[in-house]
């Protein structure tokens, strides 16, 4: 595939396709015979936004590993191989958890052993320490150089930085409450996840010379030299992590802003209520008083004893 003449031919991925198939008769499957039986009456086992999402990351798996990002990918453009990894490792990985009901990962995880190992990699600590430590690996010139030789250690890496990503966002946006933080912390990990991939984004953008000699090949794409597909990809790099991250903490801080900001409006608000109670409307009285019943009342009332009075 190296030497190929025409970077552009076409190159069927039946086990791509055969995942996709899988993956979305197992998700039919768990909704329509599985759901039911696991939510209350009445309620529905998925919403149609879970659907949306599970549309979304069918998509965002499909285009990442078919034609032509993945045959690009990993012959021709380093650059095309880090907009794949982006989109499996960044863009993936929450799509699912949005799209993965509550009843079904429990059932899938259940209460013992596994729950305990999830709940431990789930931590914010475990799980950005594993999933940066990936990325890192991932852009060692061995390992690009051998995934792009060998068909098996390529979707082992897709696998890895797939799981590894879920473990990422778990705390964020998982399914499971308990395991997410709260919102302040959340900005604070997301932030923490952005600085890593400017390393060797970075590192891309400013090195000299071919980094991954896989791809210092005579056949270009695009006209794009070795140096030039680099730096591209230290853009996708630093494009799909840092600025991705950042805008996901931006509508975090907007949205406990507005929270935060409703609260205290609420609590401090001196309008009162849309509906008058009736006692306060004129003519809304039970019964009428008369002069009489008034100044019967005040006679039975002592009066106040006046504290400028001397004592006898």
């Amino acid at each position: 595939m190296l030497g190929a003449v025409n970077p552009w031919a076409y190159h069927p991925h039946p086990e791509v396709w055969a995942l996709v198939a899988f993956l979305v008769g197992a998700y039919i499957y768990a909704v329509r015979v599985i759901g039911p039986t696991a939510v209350p009456a009445g309620h529905a086992p998925v919403t149609r936004r879970q659907i949306g999402w599970f549309i979304g990351a069918i998509a965002m798996l499909w285009a990442a590993s078919d034609y032509p990002i993945h045959d690009i990918g990993e012959g021709y453009l380093y650059s095309a191989h880090m907009l794949q990894h982006m989109m499996l490792s960044y863009f993936l990985p929450p799509m699912v958890l949005l799209a993965t009901p509550e009843w079904l990962l429990r059932l899938l995880i259940g209460k013992g052993r596994i729950y305990a190992a999830l709940k431990w990699l789930c931590h914010p600590v475990v799980a950005g320490l594993t999933f940066n430590v990936v990325v890192m690996i991932t852009h060692i010139p061995g390992v690009v150089n051998n995934s792009v030789k060998s068909a098996p250690l390529h979707y082992s890496l897709h696998v890895m930085v797939v799981s590894t990503g879920l473990l990422m966002w778990m705390p964020v946006i998982g399914p499971f409450k308990e395991l997410r933080i709260g919102d302040f912390p959340k900005m604070i990990y997301l932030f923490a996840q952005s600085v890593v991939p400017t390393v060797p984004a970075g590192w891309l953008v400013f090195a000299e010379g071919a980094v991954y000699k896989v791809y210092d090949i005579p056949t270009r794409v695009w006209g794009l030299s070795v140096q030039d597909d680099q730096q591209l990809a230290g853009a996708i790099m630093k494009t799909g992590g840092s600025v991705f991250l950042w805008t996901v903490i931006g509508v975090l801080f907007f949205k406990t802003f507005n929270k935060q900001f409703r609260r205290e409006n609420t609590a401090h608000s001196y309008r009162r209520d849309t509906q008058i109670p009736a006692a306060e409307i004129t003519g809304n009285a039970e019964t009428d008083l008369t002069f009489d019943e008034v100044a019967a009342e005040f006679d039975r009332t002592e009066p106040a004893p006046d504290p400028h009075a001397s004592p006898h």
